[in-house]
């Protein structure tokens, strides 16, 4: 996109506006337990797009800027997550927890996205659905949208869907853990393979100690890993047939340009990956850089939740809805099985 004075003084005032709620998510995440600061940021941007009076300004003047937001801000926040990962923290896993999670999310993701086809729901939302499911949550739709050139109205649902889920996870499964029996490094395993974003895998896994906490990170970092792949694979697809994804997505013929194989953003991750795997980076820039894809991240799902129609989900997009919670117990099923076996 040409940048011109123009172009600045339009996406200005839906860019801050998304700003501006991430610093009230901030500000609720810290003074509510169990709260990510990226769900509360999906809460105000449901807010933003749904409530008399202020809705009407999310379809207009800050259209330009959300709209900037849900896209371009959305992969920057991504490049910045790859510096969370360190494959010298994955390998601690060893050959058959690695090959575990990744047989995991595979699976996960073949599943929901033929759910969502058994949903009758377009190619394209079928694999948003089981990539935020599968991989990392309102971080992995972002990507994957990009991939499948799905537009930002069209990718909200999904980031709604998997948000609500993850969030009924925080509380959900530490209550179910005592039933089952759970030991904390199982619920660890738990949390990290099947809970959504980091967030809210921290959230779940830290109410139960530092045991639990400590190799659920490192689990769901595993599969956050998989978004590369897992993009790539999905863009050769795209690649092979057109008209599968791209002529859904954009509701127009598949006359359009072939995706690139890997995003250039996705190739952004991965070398911030490599980068945090080198060790060259202090950890003071490590921080800076831990901050900054929140506030990136945090205003995407902002702008990605005001394009959410509350009413509109609950009526006319209720297998939406039906499928989210199905597919929520499909990764969690899936989870639990493998804490189960490897914990």
């Amino acid at each position: 996109m040409r940048v011109t004075f123009r172009t600045v003084r339009a996406i200005a005032p839906g860019l801050l506006s998304c700003l501006v709620g991430v610093l009230v998510a901030i500000a609720i995440a810290a003074n509510v337990d169990g709260l990510p600061m990226l769900t509360a940021a999906v809460i105000l941007g449901l807010v933003l797009g749904n409530v008399t009076g202020i809705r009407q300004y999310a379809g207009t003047v800050l259209k330009p800027g959300l709209d900037f937001a849900a896209r371009t801000v959305m992969r920057a926040g991504i490049v910045l997550l790859g510096l969370q990962l360190s494959l010298g923290d994955v390998a601690g896993l060893g050959v058959a927890g690695i090959g575990a999670v990744i047989g995991l999310v595979i699976l996960a993701f073949a599943l929901i996205w033929l759910l969502g086809r058994l949903f009758r729901l377009p190619h394209d939302e079928s694999l948003l659905i089981a990539s935020g499911y599968s991989i990392c949550g309102a971080s992995a739709i972002g990507a994957m949208s990009a991939v499948t050139r799905t537009p930002a109205g069209r990718a909200a649902a999904p980031v709604a869907l998997v948000t609500l889920c993850g969030t009924l996870s925080i509380f959900v499964l530490p209550l179910l853990a005592v039933p089952l029996g759970l030991s904390d490094p199982q619920l660890g395993w738990w949390a990290g393979a099947g809970v959504h974003d980091v967030g809210q895998v921290v959230a779940t896994a830290g109410s139960a100690g530092t045991a639990a906490l400590a190799v659920a990170v490192v689990v769901k970092l595993t599969r956050v890993v998989m978004l590369a792949p897992m993009t790539a694979v999905v863009s050769l697809a795209a690649r092979r047939n057109p008209a599968l994804l791209a002529a859904e997505a954009r509701g127009t013929d598949a006359s359009g340009s072939r995706p690139a194989i890997v995003p250039l953003f996705v190739l952004g991750f991965l070398a911030a990956v490599l980068l945090r795997t080198s060790g060259w980076l202090p950890e003071a820039a490590l921080e800076t850089a831990a901050g900054a894809q929140h506030v990136l991240l945090g205003a995407a799902l902002v702008a990605l939740g005001s394009q959410v129609k509350i009413g509109r989900l609950l009526t006319t997009q209720s297998r939406y809805l039906a499928l989210g919670l199905l597919a929520w117990i499909v990764i969690g099923g899936l989870a639990l099985l493998l804490a189960l076996l490897l914990a």
